[in-house]
Order: C-alpha cells, then sequence, then structure tokens
C-alpha cells in the first residue's frame, strides 16, 4: 500500500491561489483514476480538480471557501501501489468548467424545460428532502447549488441527456417544497440560519466594496416616454419569423447607447486609477448584469455598436442562454466598457447602480408603468420608465452624464430611428 498526495496545481494565468468551492468525496470514498475530486476557485472560473490516481480518500484538507495556494496539499490518496508517492506521478487532473454559476436570462422570464416527471413535492413544513435514490450526473454548478440547498440530486429525476440534473430541476423542486404547505404568516418561529459567504458570492462582495470604496458614485435618475418603444416592440414581435429572437426593451436601450457615444465616447471607456489613464475604447462591448441563483454575472456582447435590434436581441438570448446552462467562457464574462442592468418587472421607479469597475458608467432600466400625462392640452395615458445610471464623477462631469443620458431618452422616444441608425 502506499500514499499519494495531491496538491493544488498551477490552474494557469498566473493565479496563485484558488478558493476552494465544493468538494465532491468523503473521507473514506473509493475513487477511481481522473474522478471529479474537488472544484475550486479562481475570479470568477471554476476550474474541476480530477483524481492522478485511483484508491482510497485517506485525508482532505481544507473546506469550502478556505483558500489554498498552489502547491498546497488538498489531500492524500491511499493506493495499492508499493511506496509513499509524493512525486514522480503527473498532477491532478485539471479541468477548466464553465464559470459558475448559470443564471437566469437577463431579459424574459426563465422558462424551465418540461422534465419527464416533476419532483416529488415535500408534504410538509420543514420536512426533510426526498431520499437519496441514485448516483446523479450533474454539472459542478448544480452540485454547488444543491449542496447549498441541502439537497441530495439522487432525488431528482433529471431533465437532461442521460437524466443529468439541471438548474430547472432544482427549479420545480423549491416551487414544490414552497407550495406544498404554506406557512402560517403569524406563526412563530426560532432560530438564525449561518451562511458563509463564499465561491462567487465572496467574489461579489468584495469586488461591489472594493467599487463603492474607490469610485464616488454620482447618481442621475431620468424619465423617459415609451410609449411608441412599446407599440413598435409589440409590432415586430407579432410579426416576427418563429426563428427569430424575440425584441424585448434592452437591444433598443443599446441602440441609443451607441447613438449616444458617439456624441459622448468618454463613457465608454475604462479608468485606470492607479495610472491616471482613461482608455476610451471605440468598441462598445456591452455587459447585461444578470442575476443567478449564486449571484451576479455580467454576459458582454462584444461590438454591440455594429448589431441591429434583432442581432441584438439575438445575442442577448444566445448569451442568456449560455450563462443560464453553465456554458459562458470567460471570454464572454469579460472586457464590458459599459454596463446595463435591469430587474426587468421588478426593477421599481429607481435605483442606485454599482458601477462595474474599471467601467465609468452603468445604465439602469426600471419597470414601466402607464400613468397619465398632459399632450396637447389632453390627459392621455403614456407608458413611463426611468433609466437610473451612475457614474465615475472622478473623470465624469455632472453636466457631461445628464447630457449622455438625454441623448438616450430622446433615442428611445423616437424608436424609428434605432431601427435604421
Amino acid at each position: 500500500m502506499g500514499t499519494y498526495v495531491f496538491k493544488l496545481p498551477d490552474v494557469g494565468e498566473g493565479i496563485a491561489q484558488a478558493e476552494i468551492v465544493a468538494w465532491h468525496v468523503e473521507v473514506g470514498d473509493t475513487v477511481r483514476e481522473d474522478q471529479h475530486l474537488v472544484d475550486v476557485m479562481t475570479d470568477k472560473a471554476t476550474v474541476e480538480i480530477g483524481s492522478p490516481v485511483a484508491g482510497r480518500i485517506q485525508a482532505r484538507s481544507g473546506e469550502a471557501g478556505d483558500m489554498a495556494s498552489v502547491g498546497a496539499q488538498l489531500g492524500s490518496i491511499e493506493t495499492g501501489a508499493g511506496d509513499g508517492q509524493e512525486s514522480g506521478k503527473p498532477s491532478p487532473v485539471v479541468k477548466p468548467s464553465p464559470v459558475i454559476p448559470p443564471p437566469a436570462p437577463a431579459v424574459q422570464a426563465r422558462v424551465p424545460a418540461q422534465a419527464p416527471s416533476p419532483p416529488p413535492a415535500p408534504t410538509g413544513v420543514g420536512q426533510e428532502p426526498p431520499a437519496p435514490q441514485a448516483k446523479a450526473t450533474a454539472s459542478p454548478a448544480v452540485r454547488a447549488r444543491a449542496a447549498a440547498l441541502g439537497l441530495d440530486l439522487g432525488a431528482l429525476p433529471g431533465s437532461g441527456p442521460y437524466g443529468q440534473v439541471r438548474h430547472e430541476d432544482l427549479d420545480r423542486w423549491l416551487v414544490a417544497r414552497a407550495t406544498a404547505v404554506p406557512t402560517p404568516v403569524r406563526a412563530r418561529r426560532e432560530g438564525v440560519e449561518e451562511v458563509r459567504v463564499i465561491g462567487l458570492r465572496r467574489r461579489i462582495a468584495e469586488r461591489m466594496q472594493e467599487a463603492v470604496r474607490r469610485i464616488p458614485h454620482f447618481a442621475y435618475v431620468e424619465e423617459v416616454d415609451v410609449t411608441a418603444l412599446e407599440a413598435l416592440r409589440k409590432d415586430l414581435n407579432e410579426t416576427r419569423p418563429e426563428s427569430s429572437a424575440r425584441v424585448t426593451l434592452l437591444p433598443f436601450l443599446i441602440r441609443a447607447l451607441a447613438a449616444a457615444l458617439l456624441e459622448h465616447p468618454g463613457l465608454n471607456a475604462h479608468f485606470d486609477d492607479e495610472a491616471g489613464i482613461i482608455r476610451r475604447h471605440a468598441s462598445m462591448d456591452v455587459g447585461i448584469a444578470t442575476q443567478t441563483p449564486r449571484g451576479l454575472l455580467v454576459p458582454v456582447i462584444r461590438h454591440a455598436e455594429a448589431l441591429d435590434v434583432f442581432g441584438l436581441a439575438s445575442e442577448i438570448v444566445r448569451l442568456s442562454e449560455a450563462a443560464r446552462s453553465g456554458k459562458s467562457n470567460r471570454e464572454e464574462l469579460t472586457g464590458s466598457t459599459i454596463t446595463v442592468t435591469s430587474l426587468g418587472a421588478l426593477g421599481g421607479l429607481a435605483a442606485t447602480p454599482i458601477i462595474n469597475p474599471p467601467e465609468v458608467a452603468i445604465i439602469g432600466v426600471n419597470k414601466i408603468v402607464e400613468r397619465p400625462v398632459f399632450r396637447d392640452g389632453q390627459v392621455v395615458a403614456a407608458k413611463l420608465m426611468n433609466l437610473s445610471s451612475s457614474f465615475d464623477h472622478r473623470v465624469i462631469d455632472g453636466f457631461d452624464a445628464a447630457a449622455f443620458i438625454q441623448s438616450v431618452r430622446l433615442g428611445l422616444e423616437s424608436p424609428g430611428r434605432l431601427l435604421v441608425g
């Protein structure tokens, strides 16, 4: 018998440390060569570490949320070979996996795919998750989310190929649990739940804290009449080919941004505050802030200035679906030059979005409401929406920010121009 010590390998890109996100084996488990052992996270990318040898897990070093340096011991495996194996064997298998976690689409309601059969619904408040039935197949992001929910994946019928459990299956189980037996509103509740901030959630917390600490935010809110835009959008969707993506408000907003940035190029920029340099980008690479089950991700539309509303609609759907299914690559989640954020129907009347550094502007979309307005001395119904935006006041003056948003507003209130511009 021998002992093989497996260490955190070099995961590339000059990374010196990685965070342990989730273990997929326990001490005492028998593993085969290349079997998935642990997920580690660097920046926003998750990396799967596979077993370099077959044997039995003898020890694990570190738990979810702990940081490990490259070359640090992650654990040891008891092998059937003779001598101990500290070296001379290949390093643990490193498998870059999709960036975690798969988000809900940024521009439309999430509609789960139909599963072969619904998961069993709980029958009472506080009921334990269903008992495991078999070893389930699932992506690392799904496993991590299921672990956070305290749910054994073997209890769910998967809707993916060969029974793979997907996020949609977890969603259905959550809906079933929430609707099985309503909790009395006035029922007395006790206890404190502790949730450790790890993985992507910790990265987001650190990034937001740094953004607010370093960037003096200047907020600006403007009301936009989108009555004509909504009428045009409805007509486009009713006459579009079935193969075309449904056009939402976001493609029109991005077209309006592209037009406004021709007059105000300083808003499509990065600010390197350490070097004291503003880098104005010719390409408008728009980040679409997208809420996911575990935190915010920002898929990026490359060269958005070159796409019409139909091309933008298709690209938004593609990026959203890729992110939702956990297939977004690093290129699709980095490098935005300006960000758009929207909570859709939950958007509220106004917000104060936080800038995504090193960018200098973020544009927030609020919900559309119908209100009476005066037009030509008559009271008529209009569909109104606020744009809530934030700007880096170190490099963007208030006047320039206001002028930029006014240009965007004029574009949205004359949407026909956005189709031909």
